[in-house]
């Protein structure tokens, strides 16, 4: 197994208002946390996506990002940490939670999750049409591990645009597992998460 780790940090920040990869928390850029993380547990490397210091260029879409970052690969790379800048505190203990369980070696993508806490409604415009039953559902974060044999056989069989690379995976008929994810690993979505993330920052 030679990991690698790929930071996805080229994001516009559309709903934060700008780009977030640059955002700073207790002294240091977002994806700089996402960096020290995959390195942390283990990662033989780590490139990143993005305009930041060392980083390669990005695509229009997060997958697109996440190809680039694949193509700077070295051969012999075998699996791969997907991160996203985006979700400074996830900790080095987690990462290697999703390494431990890819290393068995009986799936294509390890995913860290959350069960759902809030009551989950649909909507059309303000009007509530229906409750969703929460039994099965989960919330996913990052980083996600990959076979990467099998990621890139996913990302090449459709263009699809995906919100995760587990989904790409899933959909072309691979096999995706979770393991627990931590209530700390906040993504950074609005002005008011990076406040909390500088507060819970360890």
């Amino acid at each position: 197994m030679n990991l690698y780790g790929i930071v996805v940090a080229a994001g516009r920040g559309e709903r934060f208002g700008v780009p977030k990869a640059g955002l700073v928390v207790q002294g240091l850029s977002l994806w700089q946390w996402a960096v020290a993380a995959l390195e942390a547990a283990g990662a033989a490397g780590v490139i990143v996506v993005g305009e930041v210091p060392g980083g390669i260029p990005g695509g229009a879409r997060r997958r697109d990002s996440v190809a680039a970052g694949m193509a700077a690969l070295p051969p012999d790379a075998t699996h791969v940490l997907i991160h996203d800048a985006a979700r400074p505190l996830a900790t080095p203990a987690l990462a290697t939670a999703v390494i431990v369980r890819l290393a068995v070696g009986d799936v294509d993508g390890v995913v860290p999750a959350l069960p759902l806490g809030d009551t989950i409604k649909r909507v059309e415009g303000e009007r509530v049409v229906e409750t969703i039953q929460r039994t099965g559902l989960v919330a996913v974060q990052t980083p996600q591990g990959f076979r990467l044999e099998a990621l890139r056989a996913a990302h090449a069989a459709d263009a699809d645009d995906a919100t995760d690379d587990a989904q790409l995976v899933e959909r072309h008929g691979g096999s995706v597992v979770y393991v627990p994810g931590e209530s700390t690993n906040l993504k950074i979505t609005y002005p008011e998460d990076l406040a909390l993330a500088e507060a819970l920052a360890p």
